[in-house]
């Protein structure tokens, strides 16, 4: 096969490599590893035992630097770290300085930026992106093509679901002040967000909350509570037999 496994990579048992791999120098690779075709892990990258890799999937890269940017890149980013059990699609993004748990479900196309923790037994779906800086709690679901931005901070057992927008950015790209309030979305345990809503810099969904599909959320959202329209305002309460506590084994 045309494969490039670096001579200081560490290897466990029953690991499968399709064509075209490239693992770097320091890769740790556990047990009972599936790694798809045209895969590249980058240096020092820790991947745990029994994961699957899909076809075309980079683990580790290095986020690249522009002179605009509002971040600045540090010199000294960690590898990488993947949990035991879980399974990554084909042309899949994760950057280097991510630690990623145990039997996360990471679909086709997403990405994930550096600097980024993900617990427990979450499902991030196709072409979903998470901006850097964020934090993501366990047993989350983040549907198809919803967008994360930077700095934010989902707890756990929240939805999102497909072509969520949130921001960080109330000044939208202009006036020096910007750069002492960028902040993303809190998601408190068992908030969940509406197909196409779109939440505002700095918003928190309090436990419970509930954003209806299109609202534009402007103020936080209060516990238990449904919000819908542009602006969003408060609709109903979350019906009883929908709370977080009663739904706690399903989801």
């Amino acid at each position: 096969m045309n494969q490039y496994i670096d001579n200081s990579a560490k290897i466990g048992k029953n690991v499968t490599f399709g064509y075209n791999v490239v693992i770097m120098e320091g890769v740790q690779i556990g047990d009972d590893c599936l790694i798809g075709h045209n895969v590249v892990i980058h240096p020092d990258t820790k991947i745990g035992n029994s994961c699957r890799i899909d076809d075309g999937t980079i683990i580790g890269k290095k986020p690249l630097s522009s002179p605009r940017s509002i971040f600045s890149v540090s010199t000294n980013l960690k590898a990488a770290e993947i949990g035991d059990f879980c399974q990554i699609g084909s042309n899949a993004v994760i950057y280097c300085q991510c630690e990623i748990g145990n039997h996360n479900l990471i679909a086709d196309l997403a990405t994930i930026r550096e600097n980024v923790s993900i617990g427990d037994l979450n499902i991030i779906g196709r072409n979903v992106a998470i901006e850097n800086y964020v934090k993501i709690g366990n047993r989350n679901k983040f549907e198809t093509n919803c967008y994360i931005t930077a700095y934010s901070e989902i707890g756990n057992y929240c939805f999102v679901a497909p072509c969520v927008a949130t921001s960080n950015d109330n000044y939208m790209g202009r006036d020096i002040e910007r750069y002492k309030h960028f902040r993303g979305i809190t998601m408190i345990d068992g908030s969940r967000i509406g197909l196409n809503a779109t939440i505002l810099p700095g918003k928190t969904i309090n436990s419970d909350g509930t954003v209806a599909a299109g609202a534009v959320v402007t103020k936080d959202v209060p516990v238990e509570t449904v919000v819908a329209g542009n602006p969003a305002k408060p609709m109903r309460t979350v019906p009883e037999t929908q709370l977080m506590k009663h739904n706690l084994d399903i989801q």
